[in-house]
């Protein structure tokens, strides 16, 4: 929904006005997607990245898990973005001549349960290298404050919502359209969930189903590795299928009973 949200330039321009609110002259016009896209592959892409005027390059992060792994995500996609940048603008990097670049901010909004005194900006040095002078360095700016005063704000308020909807009523379409509701009724992002109710339902029930998806995809391979561990055992013969049953919970007494029938055929 993130992606969904600021694909809009009109709520992409609030956004960059909530940064920056003293450019106060910058419009739509002005704004350049650089989001880093990669559909069908699996390769690194960031949520959000954007340009102002030639003079900004604003690459924004929507994370709800706490980490400190996203300075180096981040800093990654500042590079590829880059290298995007100087090829777009055909700049020859081996050339004597300096090339021009945009000016580079990084940001996370953080939208899970706060930690302890969140800190208002993480960087590498800081956070991998005990403040040492590295090399290269990178500063992320943590944005977590919920504010109905700005588009920034609103979208953290909607998330802790909708978390707090989840646990209510669980996977289901109830928590997302009571969501949508409550925050409809407190005036967050209501504009932009009035004219696309539906789509956002879409979105959040699709994320329902992947998140489904990757449960049993990882339950199966629980499953596995319990049957190979089980299997290993039932081969070495020193142990009763009751003492394996112990070790391997996930099996029961009747499958591991099955599962040495089947290895017994085999011998």
């Amino acid at each position: 929904m993130f992606t969904n949200l600021f694909q809009d330039k009109k709520y992409l321009l609030r956004l960059y006005k909530a940064l920056h609110p003293e450019d106060s002259n910058v419009t739509e016009e002005d704004i350049k997607d650089v989001t880093i896209k990669h559909i069908l592959v699996d390769a690194d892409y960031n949520d959000l990245g954007f340009s102002i005027g030639g003079r900004l390059v604003i690459l924004v992060e929507s994370q709800s898990t706490w980490t400190l792994n996203i300075i180096i995500r981040a800093l990654m996609y500042l590079i590829q973005t880059y290298h995007d940048f100087f090829k777009r603008t055909r700049q020859n990097l081996y050339g004597s001549k300096k090339v021009n670049m945009p000016k580079p901010e990084l940001y996370v909004i953080f939208t899970g349960e706060k930690p302890k005194n969140p800190p208002d900006i993480i960087s590498l040095s800081k956070d991998f290298f005990n403040g040492e002078k590295i090399a290269v360095d990178a500063e992320v700016k943590v944005l977590y404050q919920e504010d109905e005063s700005n588009i920034i704000g609103q979208y953290i308020i909607f998330c802790k919502v909708y978390n707090e909807q989840r646990k209510k009523h669980g996977q289901t379409k109830e928590a997302v359209t009571e969501t949508i509701r409550i925050c409809k009724d407190r005036n967050v992002l209501k504009e932009y969930l009035e004219s696309k109710e539906q789509e956002v339902v879409d979105i959040m029930m699709t994320l329902f189903d992947d998140e489904q998806v990757l449960e049993a995809y990882a339950e199966d391979i629980k499953n596995s590795e319990a049957r190979e561990t089980a299997e290993r055992m039932i081969r070495k013969g020193k142990m009763s299928l009751e003492e394996i049953a112990d070790y391997v919970p996930s099996l029961s007494l009747e499958e591991l009973k099955e599962l040495e029938s089947a290895i017994m055929q085999l011998v």
